[in-house]
């Protein structure tokens, strides 16, 4: 599975970049997520509630990110297991460029399924990856742009 977008966000590619690194507005932001914990400066571990057409499952999983490109590039790999609902890995590369006072954010993002959810069908699957994947970067979006002086504030 292969995912593409971008965003504008009204805010500097530097805060951007801050709100990416925060697990609290990370976790507000992910659909479906009960927790995340940053355990170093490039792994963190998650807990996400999700529901792909029948399939309801609690997925633990681990995220390893690499910010040598940073600010302006950053790429993560990750994987998570739902028990008898499957499990799923992929990774994603993540660029910030500026617009002006704004930020583009490009995504390109892979990902590998087996198990129940897999056997769906891949179009359910898809449409469900690009819906949570949306529904995730309008969250950001809206964080990244209101909670401005919140993340500068963490950048000093």
């Amino acid at each position: 599975m292969h995912l593409t977008d971008e965003i504008r966000i009204e805010a500097s590619v530097s805060v951007v970049f801050a709100a990416l690194n925060n697990p609290e507005i990370l976790r507000a932001c992910i659909p479906g997520c009960e927790e995340l914990k940053k355990y170093s400066e490039t792994e963190l571990a998650a807990k996400v509630l999700l529901r792909i057409g029948p399939v309801k499952a609690r997925f633990g999983g681990t995220v390893t990110l690499d910010t040598t490109g940073a600010p302006h590039r950053v790429s993560l790999t990750g994987s998570g297991n739902g028990g008898i609902a499957g499990f799923a890995k992929g990774g994603a590369d993540v660029e910030l460029s500026s617009d002006g006072e704004a930020t583009v954010l490009k995504y390109e993002a892979k990902a590998e399924i087996g198990g129940k959810i897999a056997q769906l069908g891949g179009r359910l699957v898809y449409n469900t990856a690009q819906k949570l994947s949306r529904q995730f970067f309008a969250n950001f979006k809206v964080s990244a742009e209101n909670g401005t002086d919140a993340i500068e504030n963490l950048l000093y």
